[in-house]
């Protein structure tokens, strides 16, 4: 039996402080009733749940960038999935190119190792607050949760949200401090931290006396249970694994159940579902009853055509498959995310987990500009609300409306990095089309406006504190904890979703690109009133043709430009920015008139400043209300919804 440092244990070494904020805690919190995961059966019938002991299943959850997908490499390498002298690539569960691109996780992924005899399934989540679907429908899966906290950053606003969907459905957390071998580290503070963290969330006596703590270094592959101590390998982690997380329970000679909590698609089998056999034996060929918690009326017979099991990071076929197997299914039409699969004879669908409602709001348009056409494959309007609808057999996040516009789509999502992931991968795949500026989503309540409030975590050197606090007050976000970290600043905002767009680039010039920020969806507030979308206006080009040195020295002494000499415009098209906060219409395309006179310097070489070239990310928080975002599978132009300039300048003559 393996012994480990548990909550209590820490909050003793750490300090008396530590303990009696415990102990205040657990007094004013209401104690969360231990839940024991015992069938109902069982407990009737007052007998031990059957558990198989050869498997567990877990989840890594953590912040954004804070080592996740790193120690699932060095989890791999350890557990003998890959050979000794096997090249093996960085952060080899990011196989999505946008993943490897970004750096971050978009997409949820399954992996196994082999630790003795026993089969642990890994579950590498996203830690993203604009992905935080991901994370909430896979934990369905897992009986425990390895949560990594950075050794330097300590618990951010993701760790928080990341860590409650873990406490609520009563999973075994394992607390794993990670990039102890930062020279920045403040082991002896972050477990205090972690802990205040729990009790915050109302954890439970069992859970915040018995929750094992753990050090680590993914980038090393160390492990160890003294915060001092580095450790030589990783089998710290697995034995904790071993004791702490509880085999998954069921009677593997009970009808078959099983709750489908993710989907991939192949354009050969169709629809494949991803579940977690919750009871029962499922095999290939058996017939199945198909149906929804919340429509059980609407259930349908299919029979199980293909079967798939994870083995370290490739699916391999399977003929059966038991309780706690994490499993692939195909030969189901339709079959969709929430959706139970059961035994004929007993159809008894299973609750699914509450995903958190969307935030932000954009139009996906069909591109209507001179340009449509030239450079991707799928430009219509069914084709692009082909390709919407399929995104929504992947995503439960995501909501797509149509409107009374056959060549437009309101599509919402959990975030402005959300919806840009989602452009991104349809460029990619050839597609071209129109995007409007992001805009939040209210509620009415008892007739007022609630907007979406985030908790806004920066983390910046001294020296930027004011220039930070000053350009959130007048963006109306509300100061809630401030206090130092070395020669830097951690500081906590409450702040309108409103007031972030457009935001980032300016907080990055303010710190001169050293600071850290990161939100969360906090709550529904009252609508804080207006709030300056941005203080620049916009070079308007003023005809269509090719941009040419000549205009664009011209027009660089009226702002900063976002394209270069022989790039085409169009009328209505935005070519660059200007410093006042109004739009300007330039001549990009002028050139310079010929004669036979001739002046000292007149010919000198124009210089031009180089253009500042835009992200998509870039583009979508410079737009502005009356603008749309054209995208192509090769260029990013901003350009004006009304694009003759002498309709615009009458329609503001009217206003």
């Amino acid at each position: 039996m393996i012994l480990y440092p548990t909550a209590g244990a820490v909050s003793t070494v750490c300090g008396e402080n530590v303990t009696k904020k415990l102990a205040k805690g657990l007094a004013i919190r209401r104690r969360r009733e231990y839940n024991t995961k015992v069938s109902e059966f069982t407990r009737e019938k007052g007998v031990l749940p059957l558990q198989n002991e050869k498997l567990r299943n877990v989840a890594i959850i953590a912040h954004v960038d804070h080592g996740k997908t790193t120690l699932v490499d060095e989890m791999l390498k350890q557990g003998g999935v890959f050979r000794e002298n096997q090249a093996v690539a960085d952060r080899v569960m990011d196989s999505n190119d946008l993943e490897r691109e970004r750096g971050i996780t978009i997409l949820a992924k399954n992996t196994s190792v082999r630790y003795g005899d026993t089969k642990i399934n890994i579950i590498d989540t996203p830690g993203h607050a604009d992905f935080g679907g991901e994370v909430e429908r896979v934990l369905s899966m897992v009986d425990g949760a390895l949560l990594l906290v950075d050794a330097a950053e300590g618990p951010m606003p993701q760790t928080r949200f990341v860590l409650s969907k873990a406490l609520e459905m009563n999973l075994k957390i394992i607390v794993v401090v990670n990039k102890i071998d930062r020279p920045d580290a403040r082991l002896d503070e972050i477990a205090d931290e972690v802990l205040e963290l729990l009790m915050d969330l109302d954890a439970s006596e069992e859970q915040l006396e018995n929750t094992p703590f753990l050090y680590c270094s993914g980038r090393a592959g160390t492990a160890s249970f003294d915060p001092h101590e580095t450790g030589t390998d990783l089998k710290p982690l697995f034995d904790t694994i071993m004791s702490y997380v509880d085999p998954p329970e069921g009677d593997p000679e009970a009808p078959l159940q099983m709750l489908i909590s993710s989907i991939d698609y192949n354009e050969y089998v169709g629809r494949i579902g991803i579940g977690r056999i919750a009871r029962g034996t499922i095999q290939v060929g058996q017939q199945v009853l198909l149906g929804n918690y919340h429509d059980p009326e609407n259930s349908r017979r299919n029979k199980i055509v293909s079967l798939l099991q994870i083995q370290g990071l490739q699916r391999v076929p399977a003929e059966s498959a038991t309780v706690g197997d994490i499993v692939w299914i195909s030969g189901i039409e339709n079959i969709s995310i929430g959706d139970t699969v059961c035994a004929p004879e007993c159809f008894e669908p299973l609750p699914f987990t509450k995903i958190s409602e969307p935030t932000v709001e954009m139009t996906f348009c069909v591109n209507d500009s001179p340009f449509a056409g030239q450079e991707g494959k799928f430009v219509t309007s069914r084709q692009l609300r082909d390709r919407l609808m399929r995104e929504l057999l992947r995503d439960v996040s995501l909501r797509v409306t149509e409107t009374d516009s056959t060549d437009a789509f309101r599509v919402a999502g959990r975030g402005e990095m959300h919806l840009s992931i989602l452009i991104e991968n349809m460029r990619r795949e050839g597609y071209e089309l129109g995007v409007s500026t992001p805009r939040v989503l209210f509620h009415e309540v008892d007739g007022k406006r609630y907007e979406p409030i985030e908790e806004l975590s920066i983390d910046v050197p001294e020296e930027c504190v004011g220039s930070v606090m000053e350009k959130l007050g007048s963006r109306k976000a509300e100061l809630q904890d401030m206090h130092p970290q070395g020669s830097r600043t951690r500081l906590t905002f409450l702040i309108s979703s409103r007031g972030l767009f457009g935001y980032k680039s300016e907080f990055l010039t303010d710190t001169k690109g050293e600071g850290i920020m990161s939100s969360v969806f906090y709550e529904y507030q009252p609508y804080k009133g207006d709030i300056p979308r941005r203080s620049v206006g916009s070079l308007i080009s003023f005809e269509t043709g090719e941009a040419v040195t000549y205009g664009l020295f011209n027009a660089q002494e009226r702002g900063s430009l976002f394209i270069g000499a022989g790039v085409p415009v169009y009328e209505g098209m935005v070519v660059g920015a200007s410093p006042k906060a109004e739009d300007l219409v330039v001549n990009v395309c002028k050139r310079k008139h010929l004669t036979n006179t001739r002046a000292s310097g007149s010919d000198d070489a124009l210089r031009l400043v180089p253009p500042r070239n835009l992200s998509l990310e870039d583009c979508l928080e410079f737009l502005a209300d009356d603008e749309l975002l054209e995208v192509t599978p090769k260029t990013l132009r901003i350009r004006k919804q009304i694009l003759s300039n002498q309709t615009r300048a009458k329609m503001r003559g009217k206003k």
